[in-house]
């Protein structure tokens, strides 16, 4: 799915790197825990959450995701936005609830992701 068409599914609003909007995303997360985050394997990942700390885009970088997207109208900290625009992370922000958000995304079809095998 591209990320535009995430940006119009979820009616968010484009923090940084709107010029990466034309890029493709494979699965998604949903997780307000990084550590559950770091279960899953590396695959074009979108993150939706709602925290709102550098870990978020530390975690995504790691995991080679290229886009997050903050739940329940967060807004991110400029040291957030930062990150995000040094390491080309789409951040986006939506006003709807991760459930809903999460909900939306699967029922259009971008599927979750695999677990690592143990």
């Amino acid at each position: 799915m591209k990320i535009s068409t995430l940006k119009e599914l979820l009616e968010a609003e484009v923090v940084c790197c709107e010029e990466l909007l034309g890029d493709h995303v494979y699965s998604a997360c949903g997780s307000d825990m990084m550590s559950d985050v770091l279960a899953f394997v590396k695959d074009q990942a979108v993150l939706l959450t709602g925290l709102v700390n550098s870990q978020v885009i530390r975690t995504a970088e790691m995991m080679d995701m290229i886009c997050v997207v903050l739940v329940r109208s967060k807004k991110p900290t400029d040291e957030m936005i930062d990150l995000a625009k040094e390491n080309g992370i789409v951040l986006l922000t939506t006003n709807k609830r991760m459930y809903d958000a999460c909900g939306i995304l699967y029922s259009n079809g971008l599927v979750g992701n695999k677990l690592k095998e143990q």
